[in-house]
């Protein structure tokens, strides 16, 4: 799945994958092989160590020592690497990446397009004009480019030192002034010649997002002592709450409070998405019952239906939420 230069990484990248292996390998050459591998199929991305971690916790493969020097048979070694690789998709299923792909073709979009580029640079130039003079410095070009950001294809400087030298042979430094139109012209020289570079070499940067998709819902609720968990901490709260409180009313409390832990993002105002999703599970619960009246039974039923309509609402339409929240 793919929006600009946003990409989710969610495992059918990796699959399937013909690998052709040499006759010898130990464990820790086997294991670099594999994750180079699955590198060259998710874009160049460096995978993280957490990703590697739980996708050999997936295999109880424990990569110690004994492991890494062992020499394993050319069987041992394709049946070991395929599932690893496989363990790698099922975590992106469960947990996808979010990677902005800076290869310079969201730069080139709206360069194309005379128009679009002219009322982006016309914007831009009116915020950085803070005095309403007119004229900004060249320097400024800089914080366009800040502005603009990886959701128009434009890195960070931390992350494309490369970015320095670009500004400094197109002279955007000093504190000359510039008029609107020279400005839009220095911009675009700057963001023709990063395009290029990018093209030749891009680079992949991991976001801070992430996205309920139900998938971690599925596998709670098809193992019933996880369900049965879920239901046994909200009767804690039931016990304590007050006799008159509304069973929904304790449910959704509770779902807001936990869910992060189920794969069902945590409320935000700052996230519509979210909000509707809450408001579309818990608006159309026909239950008036208070908490004291909802048997154990009767509470272990409205918490699959309420957790079945989270996952089926979240496989329809996965939510983006911050990694932070």
């Amino acid at each position: 799945m793919s929006d600009g230069p946003l990409t989710v990484l969610d495992g059918t990248h990796l699959q399937p994958l013909n690998l052709t292996l040499p006759p010898s390998l130990t464990g820790a050459q086997l294991l670099d092989l594999a994750d180079s591998t699955a590198s060259a199929s998710l874009f160049g991305l460096t995978l993280p160590q957490t990703l590697k971690s739980s996708a050999l916790q997936r295999i109880n493969l424990r990569n110690d020592d004994v492991f890494l020097r062992t020499e394993l048979t050319p069987e041992q070694a394709s049946h070991t690497i395929k599932l690893y690789i496989d363990a790698i998709a099922d975590e992106l299923k469960d947990n996808p990446i979010v990677a902005a792909i800076l290869d310079g073709k969201s730069i080139r979009l709206f360069l194309e397009d005379e128009d679009d580029f002219a009322m982006i640079a016309e914007n831009i130039f009116t915020d950085l004009d803070a005095e309403d003079k007119g004229k900004i410095c060249k320097s400024e070009v800089q914080s366009a480019l800040v502005q603009m950001g990886v959701e128009m294809g434009v890195p960070p400087k931390s992350e494309f030192p490369l970015l320095n030298s670009i500004l400094k042979k197109h002279g955007a430094e000093g504190e000359e002034e510039l008029g609107q139109g020279q400005f839009a012209l220095l911009l675009q020289n700057v963001l023709q010649e990063l395009a290029e570079v990018l093209a030749e070499k891009p680079i992949i940067l991991i976001q801070n997002i992430k996205i309920a998709n139900g998938s971690n819902l599925r596998k709670l609720l098809a193992d019933e002592k996880q369900v049965n968990y879920v239901v046994e901490k909200i009767e804690e709260e039931k016990n304590g709450a007050k006799q008159s409180s509304g069973i929904v009313e304790l449910l959704r409390s509770f779902v807001e409070k936990n869910g992060s832990d189920m794969g069902i993002p945590p409320p935000s105002e700052a996230n519509e998405a979210v909000t509707l999703l809450y408001d579309s599970v818990f608006a159309d619960m026909e239950n008036n019952k208070t908490a004291s009246e909802v048997d154990r039974d009767g509470l272990f039923n409205l918490v699959k239906e309420i957790l079945e309509e989270f996952a089926d609402l979240l496989e329809a339409n996965p939510v983006y939420h911050g990694l932070d929240n």
